[in-house]
């Protein structure tokens, strides 16, 4: 069973995760979200699933 203070930590460090990139480079991000305006529906949820896929692997594993 998830503690609330696993799920928080968990959040936190997402959000730690999500600013380091407009953190260190701005422009870069500018430029990287530019790319992905570019892209289509199905390409957008095809890399949302293969993330999704990839972290519940890893937590998979973390967790046994």
């Amino acid at each position: 069973m998830v503690e609330w203070q696993d799920l928080l930590a968990a959040l936190a460090l997402v959000l730690v995760f999500e600013g380091i990139m407009p953190f260190l480079n701005p422009t870069g991000l500018r430029r990287m979200l530019a790319v992905i305006d570019g892209l289509t529906d199905r390409q957008l949820r095809i890399f949302g699933s293969i993330s999704m896929a990839g972290g519940l692997v890893l937590l998979y594993f973390v967790k046994q």
